[in-house]
């Protein structure tokens, strides 16, 4: 008897195919089926994601934000004086933009000085490049910006095809401490590698401080964090066909002092089978999900990471709690 394959069974061929196709389902499912089972933070953001986090940065238990904020209002002219070096035109690259609410006040303050700059923001969020292509033109007249959309390094090589202008890199919101230690000093080298000598870095790094206060920022009273997190399994149940039930998971976050990693974990209350697209995903009860790491550093880490990835610190502006700092580092 001759096979006949049907329209309903081509079309659910063709969507098994896509999601082959698709890098956040390769990801997600080489994640889960790993031991332990991870989850790559980069995929918290999509739209749903971007306002949690938005509203995450608004808690009143989210320090980061505020201190890096008090930094970008207070300092913006040392700032300023800093990346502007001998006046030369210059590209400001921005990576993992967000909503720029922190480099809007440096970016109004270089267009009222006439700096000779083009904004250059990164993000793996098209709808991230595409809300700050329409808004900032509006909220700061003048300014030069081309948005690019995809992973970092990648949009770095373009931002270097475009022009030839020096690069100042702001890396910003502690977004370094988002890699474990060794996986950040590899980013630092191979954005160093991406650079020019005279190139510019400016990455915010959260600092190590009171454990109880760093905890807190990660497991905030309004359950934010945990939406935000939970989200990403929301995602991959909206986008690649997952089943997953999110009122069997949970929330645990941990700080450790002596390391400086605060990670966040999502903790499975049942023994329970996931699907995802075809594939079977099997939970033990109390198992985890390894989600993010925020990592905290020392200003003598933040040094030693300049100097090992090939970069000279050149600055450090603090906040006044001294919690935040947002380190200034030339490519050498």
């Amino acid at each position: 008897m001759e096979h006949t394959t049907t329209a309903t069974q081509q079309g659910t061929s063709t969507k098994s195919q896509a999601l082959t196709n698709n890098q956040f389902y390769t990801d997600v499912i080489a994640g889960l089926t790993s031991s332990p089972k991870r989850l790559n933070s980069k995929y918290f953001y999509d739209a749903v994601g971007d306002k949690l986090f938005q509203d995450l940065m608004n808690s009143p238990e989210y320090y980061p934000t505020d201190c890096e904020m008090e930094i970008f209002t207070s300092y913006t002219a040392e700032l300023a004086k800093e990346i502007t070096a001998d006046g030369d035109a210059f590209d400001l690259i921005e990576l993992g933009a967000g909503d720029a609410s922190k480099s809007s006040h440096l970016l109004g303050y270089l267009i009222d000085k006439k700096a000779n700059f083009t904004y250059l923001p990164i993000d793996i969020s098209a709808n991230v490049i595409s809300y700050l292509n329409v808004t900032l033109p509006v909220t700061l007249p003048g300014i030069k910006i081309t948005g690019l959309q995809g992973e970092y390094f990648d949009m770095l090589k373009k931002a270097a095809s475009i022009s030839n202008n020096r690069k100042v890199v702001m890396f910003l919101g502690s977004n370094v401490g988002n890699m474990p230690v060794a996986e950040a000093e590899v980013f630092c080298r191979e954005l160093r590698n991406n650079l020019s000598p005279g190139d510019m870095v400016l990455v915010g790094v959260d600092l190590k401080k009171n454990p109880k206060t760093v905890l807190a920022a990660y497991n905030d009273k309004g359950g934010i964090t945990k939406k935000f997190n939970l989200n990403l399994l929301e995602r991959i149940n909206r986008e690649l066909q997952g089943n997953f039930n999110i009122s069997q998971f949970d929330h645990y976050a941990t700080y450790d002092p002596e390391s400086g990693a605060c990670k966040s974990y999502l903790i499975s209350l049942i023994n329970q089978q996931i699907k995802i697209g075809e594939e079977n995903i099997s939970f033990k009860k109390d198992e985890y999900i390894y989600m993010e790491i925020s990592q905290k550093y020392t200003v003598e880490q933040i040094n030693n990471m300049a100097k090992v990835a090939g970069f000279k610190p050149l600055n450090q502006v603090f906040d006044s709690k001294k919690w935040f700092v947002d380190a200034i580092w030339i490519a050498v």
